[in-house]
């Protein structure tokens, strides 16, 4: 549950490396080849100086939230396009420099219930995911507003599952009652970060890769979500909605009592890896969220939509991990988020609503950074 599509969509989809012990391979000539073909530079916009590059992977639907593998030669990302035969979000696998006009790319997860945030694990040959198949095998709703206001449905039939690449579940990590779901791999490849409710409220946990050795790490009435690991494992970075007065505190239980979260106002939160030395990055207002650290684990890269008026554009935005040097790094009047590096620091997987051709579309887009 990272979030999408503007504030409505980014509250349906629910928002998820190693430099000392493990070194992403280069890229082949053969995908620098393939890239290189599918570029397109009229998808950069004026003032995007950090894209040398850029290429559109999908072209319908919601896609979102796609993450490396270990070796950076793949891809796992949700989905929602009905071209695919599915009816809400499932897990899709995906090459780098691989574009999906007029073929879906292999699904990973069962094609029941709704998945979410899935990542790789080390060996490149499993990912880990969310979903609530084991309760229905049906979509569940999603509710979008209640009261007028937006919210973000926390499904407590989520669980975390392993699955191979051939869609195979080998195993299940959580069995308790509530939701888990928002798993991430630290670029160690030793542990899990993931966001759970099962203290009564809506917390960050680790775990080893096993399901076992489960930590709390956060304590703070909240909603803390979205973490991820900085490249040396050491630290983690998420977004967080902190309710302070009597009428936000009863707001937020009484939505969470509900199965639902009203995450609109979000700040980006950065503890070490054991919950230990947690401050906060930001204090912009509006959401911010969807944060990813730089492959220098001294920046981060996050969506934000602080500089709205009336809650968009969401663009993506640099600031140093000191909470100094605050940059806008896209320039679109829609929504650009989920920023994720690939390992060698080469790539940026995001989402975005640029060239849709004005509908609602966000499709997943793979751009060559540059500093």
């Amino acid at each position: 549950m990272r979030a999408l599509l503007f504030l409505l969509t980014i509250l349906c989809l629910a928002s998820c490396k190693n430099e000392t012990q493990t070194v992403a391979e280069d890229t082949t000539p053969e995908t620098s080849t393939a890239f290189e073909s599918l570029a397109d530079s009229t998808l950069i916009m004026p003032g995007e100086e950090h894209f040398k590059s850029i290429y559109q992977v999908t072209f319908g639907g919601d896609n979102a939230e796609a993450y490396w593998s270990f070796d950076d030669k793949k891809l796992i990302f949700q989905s929602n396009n009905t071209a695919w035969d599915v009816k809400c979000d499932q897990m899709f696998l995906m090459d780098l420099g691989e574009e999906f006009k007029d073929q879906r790319p292999p699904l990973v997860s069962t094609g029941k219930g709704r998945t979410t945030c899935s990542y790789f694990l080390p060996d490149n040959e499993h990912v880990i995911y969310a979903s609530t198949h084991l309760e229905m095998e049906v979509c569940p709703d999603a509710p979008l507003r209640e009261n007028g206001k937006y919210v973000w449905p926390i499904y407590d039939s989520y669980d975390i599952f392993v699955a191979d690449l051939e869609g195979n579940i080998t195993a299940q990590l959580t069995n308790e009652k509530g939701y888990d779901a928002e798993p991430t791999v630290s670029p160690q490849g030793d542990k899990i970060v993931f966001t759970s409710d099962r203290s009564g409220d809506l917390e960050l946990y680790t775990m080893d890769l096993d399901g076992s050795n489960v930590k709390q790490i956060t304590f703070e009435l909240g909603y803390d979500g979205g973490a991820f690991f900085s490249p040396d494992g050491s630290q983690i970075i998420f977004r967080s909605s902190r309710p302070k007065t009597e009428e936000e505190i009863k707001e937020y239980k009484d939505l969470l009592a509900n199965g639902l979260v009203q995450p609109t106002e979000m700040e980006l939160y950065i503890c070490n890896a054991d919950g230990s030395d947690l401050r906060q990055l930001t204090n912009l207002g509006n959401a911010n969220w969807s944060p990813f650290f730089f492959p220098d684990g001294k920046r981060v890269l996050f969506s934000s939509n602080f500089e709205a008026e009336r809650g968009f554009p969401f663009n993506l935005y640099m600031i140093n991990t000191d909470g100094t040097g605050l940059k806008r790094v896209t320039a679109g009047e829609t929504f650009d988020a989920f920023p994720v590096f690939s390992n060698n620091g080469k790539y940026l997987a995001f989402s975005s609503n640029r060239n849709n051709g004005g509908g609602r579309d966000t499709n997943l887009f793979i751009a060559e950074w540059q500093d």
